[in-house]
């Protein structure tokens, strides 16, 4: 399972988001100014404050790093 925490106005969200779609990844997407629980989460999982933060299988990779996206999502058998 992938979940994205994200917000409208970051490109790095957006460019991480249309990356996993073009790998016909499903991803569940939250957004962390409208749901203050996914904020925390984020951070829970992240130990910091930066977005995107992309959890694939408890794997946990902070901003929009496509080696480290594509080595998690191999790992995980999604590609």
């Amino acid at each position: 399972m992938v979940t994205i925490y994200t917000a409208v106005w970051c490109a790095y969200c957006h460019a991480a988001k249309e990356y996993l779609d073009k790998l016909n990844i499903p991803y569940t997407d939250k957004d962390i100014e409208k749901d203050p629980a996914a904020a925390e989460e984020s951070v829970t999982k992240s130990n910091q404050m930066g977005i995107p933060v992309i959890d694939i299988n408890g794997t946990i990779i902070v901003g929009f790093d496509r080696p480290k996206i594509d080595q998690a999502l191999k790992d995980n058998k999604l590609i």
